[in-house]
Formats: structure tokens, C-alpha cells, sequence
């Protein structure tokens, strides 16, 4: 029970994604807040994920595969579905991504990008007197 309330945590804890095309896997474990041999194990079971492959193989996600990557953490984790019913329900959904996934993610990057400003008006005002 306390790992299943700890992984709830961590979702709910999950960074802003950054303003960039291409993301690392290491880079989308931590935005997600999953190992990476669990991204790769969903990329054989989940068609819907299509990162792309480059320089000597290595896999690039963009903000949209994340997202899905979000939603399928929260189908499985959060909704309690298993690999096969999360894979029907992304199959069986005209928009995959859920709009408490994308909302989420834009309010966590607005309020970093406010904590930010607010930290450079800060920065203003200690330097100006």
C-alpha cells in the first residue's frame, strides 16, 4: 500500500515539461517519474508511442509523447487498468490524451514560468537598492 500511495505522490509532484522539441529518455523517466526500461517495455506494448530514433539508435520523445506517456501512467497507476485494458482504451478514445493530462501539464509549466518571473523581479529588486 505505501508504494501505491508514494507512486500517486510522485504523480502528482510531476516537473513541468520544458519548452523543447526533443527529449531524452533519461529526461522523459524523470518527467514522467518512471525508469526508463519501463518507457522502453511501453513502447512494445503501446503502438500509440512513436519517439523517434536517432544518431546510433537512441530515442527521442517530443512534448506530445509524453503527454501520452502521462496519460498511460495515469491509466495504469491512477485508474487501476491493466497493460491490455490501458491499451483498449487509448485504441477505443478519438483523443488519447485526456484533457486533465494536457490541463495539468499546462498549469504546472504557467507556474513555473510565474515562479520564474517572480524570481527575477526579485532578483531586480535586491540588486536596484
Amino acid at each position: 500500500m505505501k508504494k501505491k500511495n508514494k507512486r500517486k505522490q510522485a504523480e502528482k509532484n510531476l516537473p513541468p515539461i520544458p519548452d523543447k522539441r526533443y527529449f531524452t529518455i533519461s529526461e522523459v523517466s524523470d518527467l514522467c517519474a518512471v525508469k526508463a526500461y519501463v518507457l522502453r517495455y511501453w513502447e512494445q506494448e503501446f503502438s500509440q508511442l512513436r519517439q523517434v530514433k536517432r544518431r546510433g539508435n537512441r530515442r527521442y520523445y517530443q512534448q506530445q509523447d509524453i503527454l501520452l506517456l502521462r496519460q498511460i501512467c495515469k491509466l495504469l497507476y491512477e485508474d487501476g487498468f491493466t497493460i491490455e485494458g490501458a491499451r483498449t482504451q487509448l485504441a477505443n478514445t478519438a483523443e488519447p490524451i485526456s484533457q486533465t493530462v494536457k490541463v495539468d501539464a499546462v498549469v504546472k509549466k504557467v507556474i513555473a514560468d510565474l515562479e520564474s518571473v517572480l524570481q527575477n523581479l526579485q532578483a531586480e529588486l535586491n540588486t536596484s537598492h
